[in-house]
């Protein structure tokens, strides 16, 4: 049984939502869509990977579609130039081969069938588009949530079910692959995307793991303020804490790419 909880955009900015910026400006220049395209962003939470199309990308159009009430209010008021609708990434409000590039940003391990997501990637891009996503390194290289989970694992072993790094094996470079050739999408290729997830202070870690907004925080929420506490100085105990108080980490998400 998970506890993952998406439901108010603010408090997903402040945990994850600000580092997958920091990708989604990597990731779009890198699927190399010529301006005057039309875009779908399946899973498109509070917007992030939208708003890089928008900024980077020359856009005829973009629609983002998510299950998420709370996280599509949060986009609307953000991002005017976007259209967007409350829907499924396995079953997109768009019609067949109706967009030039298709994307997901951080969504692939959370739908219930991530199969049927792709094969929709496919059925709504054009002949030629780009299909493309990209996940967490969960199991490694996500390290504000590596350092959360081995402290959590130490205080409350019954948590560690629910570390990511264990549920998601999809959000590694093999089976991001098999998944998309699996589509019918050709010339399939996964990449690395590191960036810097550098927090003023402790407080600036940890608040956002109060939000309750994701997996980690979710889970957190369900626990007496005394457990909480504990797993709160086991974390502060592992993290690499400069003089100035500053912490310095770094995110690694798995891109995939390919074409209809």
């Amino acid at each position: 049984m998970t506890t993952d909880v998406w439901a108010e955009g603010d408090g997903y900015e402040a945990y994850v939502g600000r580092w997958s910026r920091a990708v989604a400006a990597e990731f779009v220049p890198w699927l190399g869509v010529p301006a005057g395209a039309r875009w779908v962003d399946a899973g498109c939470g509070t917007g992030a990977l939208t708003e890089a199309v928008l900024t980077l990308a020359a856009p005829a159009s973009v629609l983002g579609v998510d299950p998420s009430g709370g996280f599509l209010a949060t986009a609307r008021s953000r991002l005017p130039a976007a259209t967007f609708e409350l829907g499924s990434a396995e079953a997109l409000p768009v019609a067949d081969g109706a967009a030039d590039a298709v994307v997901g940003g951080l969504m692939l391990n959370f739908v219930p069938d991530a199969t049927a997501a792709a094969a929709e990637f496919a059925r709504v891009a054009a002949r030629g588009a780009v299909v493309a996503a990209y996940v967490w390194d969960y199991a490694d290289g996500m390290e504000l949530m590596r350092h959360f989970w081995a402290a959590a694992a130490d205080v409350d072993p019954g948590g560690a079910a629910l570390d990511e790094g264990t549920r998601f094996p999809l959000c590694r470079p093999e089976p991001l692959t098999e998944l998309w050739e699996d589509a019918g999408l050709a010339d399939v290729t996964v990449r690395p995307i590191d960036v810097p997830t550098r927090f003023a202070s402790f407080d600036d870690y940890w608040r956002p793991f109060l939000a309750g907004q994701g997996a980690a925080p979710g889970w957190l929420a369900t626990l007496p303020p005394s457990r909480r506490d504990e797993i709160r100085d086991a974390v502060r105990a592992r993290l690499p804490i400069a003089a100035d108080g500053s912490i310095a980490l770094t995110a690694r998400a798995w891109a995939v790419r390919g074409r209809r």
